[in-house]
């Protein structure tokens, strides 16, 4: 037995490899066609791009025809350089490091020479290509926007680079893929499949004709058009209401989750990125250090909330039972605490809920604050218990939209305070700047916007997302799933009648437009830095968040300018306008609050840093440049923070 085990070993290996042979050499064509490679050319035939349409069924993003010059460096023969680089405008020194960067990829494999030319470009060089031989045209499909806006919102598309070539081998050297936004995001919906066609050539390396016939030739595969859930008309509404301002804006439907508009200020013509010009384009973009159009503000600028924080300050006070809707509290111009501090408030009086969300009251809401943490044994404990709260209404969380970009922001909860004071010694009033919004809490203005949807909701939300619909195809089930905050339901309605009374009665009164129930709040960031240790208070910071209409809500908005002074100043009117135009279907009743912001410009403001003028009221320090920039660069610290709504 064990001496006929042995050859049977070996009989068994051998026909396994004869069978392995048989499978490669006769039935496996793949293996065919990499054995006859050197005498096969490839060419692909790009698709074309999706089509992007907003939610009306409006074009958007299309497709344009482009030319690429491709280049196979083994195949350069006898090559005139001079009359190539004549033919095609360039210098020799740019014709030696593109064909040096080909060769570097690939001596037998094409490389993009020189993309995107025009038609013109691309008539004049295919006239004379016959006598450059290892060139040839590529066909590519460059994107057509028709609208100037929405830039942050498509984000772009561009050659890749090689560590993408090396993740994903469907990608080569020269090929387009999507970089930001929808592009990025979709880019597997959106790029469709390259055809592919083999071409027989001899040892010369002259075309033969179509290998076998092209049995294993394929055709392109175009992308599968989107449908966005942005309103163009909302959208291009908000960003000339953002002209010479920066900030953000997020507009979402509550009843789905829908991102009705994402303005980032400043913004640009996405057109720019697109062809011959891009890189410059891109790198002036890039450069810009100051005005940063590249960064999203609406994703990804992290700010304290301000006075807008004062809705969840209100919420987690009821749902603890530390207040109800009757509990009121004495304000004579501020709140006092521990060791003669004071945080200043432009009440006097006596408030409860209503009153002190229509008036923007910080000494109730400090109250309040006050009471949640100190209800439970130990400062860890109430911040816990406080934090969870928070975070379920969507902040301090990157929330898991379908956009690439973004930022988690920040709610501290009782390990982080533990951290901060070693001794353990700190409670509700140590941490009370949190009450009012201001403190540690960093918060991005697509949070804001989710958060005012559990409210508007009375309790829940869905995660916002930009895809409406997709080709074919159904969009994520996560976008269909409610998120239920830890507030319970019979808790949101007097703080909606309080934020409804801001409108009439209160800090936005002079916004209401007529016919439109709007509950909103105020925010008024302060926004400090430190300059040789001392605290220097920068512009304040406009903020704005709404709903409408109050019983049925269609429309969640929240605005962030920076630098606005306060927040009916800027976001205020941005909110009310934007709010009217979506409701009524492009109509705007409210042409005064709308010149204003037509007209005004914050960019004395941005410019304070670089004219040597004082952001300070007392203007005792005015910052250079190189000071402003090093400021900006370091971590936030936390400090008592001082608000007047």
């Amino acid at each position: 037995m064990r001496k006929g085990l042995f050859p049977l070993l070996i009989i068994v290996a051998a026909l396994l490899i004869i069978a392995r042979l048989f499978y490669l050499q006769i039935i496996d064509e793949d293996y065919k066609l990499q054995a006859e490679n050197n005498a096969i050319k490839i060419k692909y035939d790009f698709p074309e791009r999706g089509y992007i349409f907003d939610r009306n069924g409006e074009l958007m993003v299309s497709n344009q025809p482009s030319y690429d010059i491709m280049v196979v460096p083994r195949e350069m023969k006898d090559l005139d350089t001079l009359a190539f680089c004549n033919a095609l405008n360039i210098s020799n020194e740019f014709f030696n490091s593109q064909i040096q960067k080909a060769v570097n990829y690939s001596p037998w494999l094409p490389s993009p020479f020189l993309t995107q030319l025009n038609k013109k470009e691309f008539a004049t060089f295919q006239e004379q290509m016959r006598r450059f031989k290892g060139f040839y045209i590529q066909k590519r499909y460059l994107r057509d926007y028709q609208t100037q806006h929405g830039a942050n919102v498509f984000g772009d598309i561009a050659q890749v680079n090689q560590f993408e070539i090396d993740r994903n081998p469907y990608y080569k050297s020269g090929d387009l893929k999507g970089k930001n936004g929808v592009e990025l995001a979709y880019e597997e919906i959106l790029k469709g499949v390259k055809g592919i066609k083999r071409i027989q050539v001899d040892k010369l390396n002259r075309e033969l004709g179509s290998y076998k016939d092209g049995m294993y030739d394929t055709l392109a595969v175009r992308g599968k058009d989107i449908t966005l859930t942005i309103d163009m008309v909302l959208q291009e509404y908000g960003e000339s209401l953002m002209i010479n301002k920066r900030g953000g804006i997020v507009a979402l439907d509550p009843k789905t989750g829908e991102i009705l508009a994402l303005v980032n200020a400043p913004n640009y013509d996405p057109a720019i990125l697109v062809g011959r010009e891009r890189s410059k384009n891109f790198t002036k973009l890039h450069r810009d250090s100051v005005s940063n159009p590249l960064m999203d503000r609406s994703l990804q600028g992290q700010y304290v909330p301000g006075s807008t924080f004062k809705i969840i300050t209100a919420l987690v006070g009821l749902q603890e039972g530390v207040v109800d809707e009757h509990t009121g509290f004495s304000c004579n111009h501020g709140f006092s605490y521990g060791g003669g501090k004071r945080m200043k408030c432009h009440d006097v009086g006596h408030f409860a809920l209503h009153d002190a969300m229509r008036s923007s009251c910080n000494t109730y809401f400090a109250n309040v604050y006050r009471r949640t943490i100190d209800k439970y044994k130990t400062g860890k404990e109430g911040m816990d218990v406080w934090s969870n709260h928070v975070k379920s209404f969507g902040l301090g969380n990157y929330l898991g939209y379908d956009l690439p970009s973004g930022q988690k922001g920040h709610i501290p909860n009782g390990d982080y305070y533990d951290r901060v004071y070693k001794n353990g010694r700190w409670g509700g009033t140590t941490t009370i700047s949190n009450s009012i919004g201001q403190g540690e809490i960093l918060t991005t203005p697509i949070q804001l916007a989710t958060m005012m949807c559990a409210i508007a909701n009375r309790g829940y939300y869905y995660t916002p997302h930009i895809i409406k619909a997709i080709e074919g195809e159904q969009i994520d089930k996560k976008f269909v799933t409610k998120h239920q905050t830890t507030i319970e339901s019979k808790h949101f309605e007097p703080v909606i009648e309080g934020l409804h009374a801001v409108y009439t009665g209160g800090t936005a009164s002079r916004l209401q437009i007529p016919g439109i129930d709007i509950c909103g709040k105020t925010g008024t960031a302060e926004n400090f830095i430190k300059i040789k240790g001392k605290r220097t208070q920068l512009t304040d910071h406009s903020i704005f968040l709404a709903f409408a209409p109050k019983e049925d809500p269609k429309i969640v908005i929240a605005v962030f300018v920076e630098n606005g002074y306060w927040g009916a100043r800027y976001a205020g009117p941005i909110a009310s306008l934007m709010i009217e135009k979506y409701l009524k279907k492009g109509e705007t009743s409210r042409k005064d609050l709308e010149n204003i912001m037509y007209t005004e410009t914050l960019e004395h403001e941005y410019d304070k840093p670089y004219s040597g003028k004082p952001f300070l009221i007392n203007q005792n320090y005015r910052m250079t440049k190189a000071e402003y920039d090093r400021l900006k660069k370091q971590p936030k610290k936390d400090t008592e923070k001082e608000i007047i709504e």
